[in-house]
């Protein structure tokens, strides 16, 4: 079940997500170095994350889903069954397709990490396995189908 708070956020595309205050912005934090914290300076989930932020490439992202999927001990279509169950939720919760209205990029990076870190807490209020890759595939979706919504800080090489 997908934890809810009972207030919204509505974003102008008309898209709408649980609040986010108190949370946390996982999405600020120095994912590198969260990294070195988490794993000992391994290449880990919260590495490729890192590497997504600093470079935009999404090739990092898919990483990030194949590590998870390695940590988690799931089949890629393990990973994918798990998603759709978690879509099943947010269509009840929100509407069918909310998110395809358009959610600020940020947002996803921002739950996702919130997600996997509770996920290695080990916090048994949701899913948040499926709900870190569901995020990840929503970011995904989201950069190639809708660009006008990535307002993640411009990457300079």
């Amino acid at each position: 079940m997908i934890a809810d708070s009972g207030t919204r956020r509505e974003f102008d595309s008309g898209a709408v997500r649980d609040v986010a205050e108190g949370k946390g912005r996982c999405d600020l934090l120095p994912l590198d170095i969260v990294t070195d914290v988490l794993t000992e300076g391994k290449n880990d989930v919260t590495d490729c994350m890192a590497l997504f932020m600093q470079t935009g490439a999404e090739k990092y992202l898919y990483d990030a889903l194949y590590a998870f999927c390695a940590f988690r001990h799931w089949s890629v279509e393990t990973l994918l069954l798990e998603v759709a169950v978690h879509f099943e939720e947010g269509a009840n919760k929100y509407a069918e397709r909310n998110w395809e209205k358009g959610i600020p990029a940020h947002c996803y990076v921002d739950s996702a990490v919130r997600h996997y870190l509770k996920f290695r807490a080990c916090k048994s209020d949701e899913r948040h396995d499926r709900a870190f890759c569901w995020n990840i595939l929503c970011l995904l979706w989201t950069l190639r189908h809708l660009p006008a919504m990535n307002d993640l800080p411009e990457v300079h090489q």
